[in-house]
This record gives structure tokens, sequence and C-alpha cells, in this order.
């Protein structure tokens, strides 16, 4: 890619960039939310037509306007959030719009056969039969890949393949890759995350606010250096986390929390004291009632049984605005779902869940004067890069609508913040911010539950943590009492189970 340039309104989002990737390698594009990384890789797939600048494929010119052109030219993308057929099966979705025909009509048994011997050839193992809708996410990103493989890819560009991966299935993709290396394909990986690019790529181009920074070998470089590269200055990769002396008052309690949800026990006798001034981490590999157990105390979900003490009231019916007057805060972990309405303006997505407050209202009417000035003060608090604060939540990158949710509970100054994967899909100088703003929280006597995927992100900022399993808590203690072993055997349900407090 040559001199790529890409404007949206007033924003220049590739100034310049040059781009190129070597066959049989694995390459890493990183660079801050919003430095112009996934434009750069629209650009390639076809999904967006560049202002300036030619694409070359194989040392010939390509003329990419759309998708199907890219496929063409044996380009293809893993976006970020899947592109599935739920409804359909695995083999369905991998052949859909290359079905192969017997007269005119779609010859299953061929297409199953095909996709077996893909699976077998690049160690991707599913079964192509199953209904995707019953897939865990491993298991659909593989399919994703199938796909591009059926459709003859000899480029993949990966958006954020691990973001919402657990670290097994992280260790499952990357031996998918080195194979697919190995038979000659090229992978493009666009990743915030320092470690997996220094253990997975060959070479890496760093971008900064629209701008190529520099291409640099992963083995002759280090974490260190790309971050600083990355956003422009020194990263500290170390939180100066002080230890909880004293216990404060308890600020949320939950005592015996059972959820039963279509006759299946997702969560059984939780009993947890969150303290003001703590933060209290929750480990576990997903899928083992983080979720649920998050839903409970935000009011999204009801429980079959137990208590919700915040502070000194009893909730027997939380609901959603009945926790946010209780001064309940709520980092949702998936912030396309649960945490922003896209088609609104980041303006009214720093309302939302808040409206009805003075700072926003007058009379039941929005005071849109008042709460542009406030919008305006998180975007600038949280380092937030957008047009302004009547743009689209849609026209943000994944990093930057993360800010506008971390901004709009933080904002509000609650007492107790349930964190809910608060760092995923940001990049290593947003991920900086968000850590020092929950050690913040917590000295200024807030009460933090944080919920993370991230084992090193619970245990460089939690003052206790809770090991989740299955749907009950394992082993309640502090991170000096924790070692690999202790939670690799906890977490898989090998260890043994601890009262907790």
């Amino acid at each position: 890619m040559k001199g790529i340039t890409k404007r949206f309104a007033s924003t220049l989002a590739n100034d310049h960039v040059d781009f190129s990737v070597e066959k049989g390698e694995i390459h890493s594009l990183l660079g801050e939310n919003g430095a112009g990384k996934t434009t750069l890789m629209h650009i390639l797939y076809g999904m967006t037509i560049p202002d300036e600048g030619e694409v070359y494929v194989n040392g010939h010119k390509a003329n990419i306007t759309s998708p199907r052109e890219a496929i063409n030219n044996g380009i293809a993308m893993v976006h970020q959030h899947f592109m599935l057929v739920e409804p359909m099966t695995v083999t369905e979705n991998i052949v859909l719009g290359y079905e192969p025909r017997k007269g005119l009509c779609f010859d299953k048994s061929v297409a199953v056969q095909q996709v077996s011997e893909l699976s077998k050839q690049y160690g991707l193992f599913i079964d192509p039969y199953a209904k995707v809708a019953d897939l865990d996410v491993g298991t659909k990103q593989r399919l994703e890949i199938l796909k591009a493989l059926y459709r003859k890819a000899d480029i993949l560009i990966l958006d954020e393949p691990t973001a919402v991966l657990t670290r097994g299935e992280v260790d499952d993709l990357f031996r998918v890759l080195r194979t697919l290396r190995a038979n000659g394909k090229t992978i493009i990986i666009i990743t915030h995350k320092l470690g997996e690019i220094m253990a997975i790529s060959d070479r890496v181009t760093v971008l900064n606010n629209g701008k190529l920074i520099g291409v640099y070998k992963t083995a002759e470089t280090n974490s260190a250096e790309l971050a600083e590269r990355m956003v422009g200055r020194h990263v500290s990769f170390s939180v100066q986390r002080t230890a909880t002396e004293k216990p404060g008052p308890i600020a949320l309690q939950l005592d015996n929390i059972h959820y039963i949800k279509n006759r299946v026990t997702k969560l059984r006798d939780i009993n947890l004291r969150l303290h003001s001034g703590e933060v209290l981490g929750i480990a576990g590999v997903e899928g083992n009632g983080q979720t649920e157990l998050v839903e409970i105390i935000t009011g999204l979900v009801a429980a079959s049984q137990g208590r919700i003490i915040v502070g000194n009231t009893e909730v027997p019916h939380p609901t959603p605005h009945r926790m946010i007057d209780l001064g309940v805060g709520h980092i949702p972990e998936d912030r396309n779902h649960r945490g922003l309405i896209s088609s609104f303006s980041i303006r009214e997505n720093i309302m939302l869940g808040y409206q009805t407050k003075s700072v926003f209202s007058h009379r039941g009417l929005i005071d849109i004067t008042s709460s542009n000035n406030y919008a305006k003060k998180v975007l600038q608090e949280y380092i937030i890069k957008a047009t302004g604060t009547e743009a689209l939540a849609s026209s943000l990158s994944g990093g930057n609508q993360q800010k506008v949710v971390i901004g709009r509970v933080l904002s509000q100054n609650p007492n107790v913040i349930i964190a809910a994967q608060p760092t995923r899909g940001v990049d290593i100088g947003a991920i900086e911010y968000i850590h020092q703003e929950i050690i913040r929280m917590k000295e200024s006597g807030k009460g933090v539950l944080l919920v993370s995927a991230e084992l090193e992100e619970v245990v460089k900022l939690s003052d206790r943590i809770a090991i989740m399993y299955a749907g009950e808590i394992v082993a309640l203690d502090t991170p000096d009492n924790f070692d690999e072993y202790r939670f690799g055997t906890l977490m898989t349900g090998l260890g043994k189970r601890k009262d907790s407090d």
C-alpha cells in the first residue's frame, strides 16, 4: 500500500501511509485507538475507498473497491465482531456465497467433504454439522478463519483476534496462525496487546494519529519501545497500588446469591463483601458465572435467591435505575450490547442512565447546553478522540467507544464501581489511564469490583482476588497468596473450595 490517504470530514484517518507485508509472515499493525489501523485495513479489504494512494498485490496494481474484489485478489478479513449466520451450520456458513452445486441445487455432501478436508489440513477441527449458535467464541473464530481459507485467501487480516478469547483459546489461535504461516499464508493482526505481538509476529508496523511511525522486526525490539512509539511518550507498565491496611466499611454485600436460568444453575452460594477503598478482583475462565454475577448486582437480571446490600440499604428487587440511584456505577463487559447506542451521539450516550439528573435535565426536559458542556468535559478528561459531542458513537474507534462508557460512569463519582472487562479492546495508553483511574477511585474511598479475563490486570490492581469456577467462588485471597499453579488449578476446577468472605 503506497501513500494511502483517507479523510472523514475534518478527520485525517490515514496520512500518506506506506504499508507492506511479505509472503509467509505474521505482521502486527499497532497503534492507539483512532490511529488509523482499521481504516487502513478496511481500504485493503475494499470496505473503504481511499482518497489517495495505490494498492499492489504480488507486485501488480489492484483496484479493490469491494470485499468481493479483495477476495478475488486473495485477501480476506476476520472482523472483531464475527460475521456469522447463527441459525445455520458450520458448513453452510463457510460455503455461503460460494456453494458447490449439483445442477441447480446446493450439493451439501460435497460442501461437508470440502469443509472437513480444509479443517483437517490446517488443524482447525470443527464439527461441520454443528449449529453456529451452539459454538463458543474460540470455535467461532476458527470458523471465520476457515471461511477465509475456503475462499482461497493468501492474505488474512485479523482485527483484534484475541479480544474475547481465554488464554487457552489464544494459545490455540497462535498454533493455528503458525501453521498457516508454515503453509505460506500471510497474516496481518490488528491488536493492542503488546505481549501477544512479541509472542506471534515477525514484524510490526506502528501508526500514530494516522501517520506511519516505522516498521520494526519484532526480534529487535521490545514491548516498552513499541508502546513509546505508539503513543509518543513513555508508558508506565507498573501501577502504584497501595495496599489497603484497614478495610473501610462494606460498600456492597452479597449473601447466598443463587441464580438458575432455564433450569441450569449459573450461580451457587455467592457470598462477597466489597469494602470502601478496595479493589476486589474476580478472576476465572470466561463463562463461569462472571457475566451473570455482574448482571445480578447491576439489576439487569433477578437472582433466584439471596440478598444484595448497598452500603446500609438492602435492595430486595434491584433494577438498573435503583442501583444507579444507590451510587452503583456499571462499566459493562460488552460496550456494543450493554454500553452504547451506536446511533446516538456521544452527548446522548454520556447521559444514558443518568438523564434525569439535574446536570442533564430540568423539569423533565433535556438541557442541551448543560449536557453538551458536560460531554465536552468528559471528552477532554478521558482523552476521547472525536470530532465533537454530537458525533455518533458509531463513528468512534472501539477504544474511544470504551472511553465514552468509562467516562460516563466514573464522571458520576459512584460509590461502587462494577468494572467488567474495562480495558477490553483498548490500547496500551488507554489501559494505563484506565488502571490509574481505578486506583484513583479506590484511593478516594470507592469500592471497585473488577471482573477481567486478563489475569495480569486482576493481580496488578486488586487488594483481594476471588476465583470463580462453575458459578461458585472457589477461593478468596490476597494477590500475594496466589501463584500461577494455584491460579491454574482453581480456574480449571482442580483446586479446593475455600469459603468466601
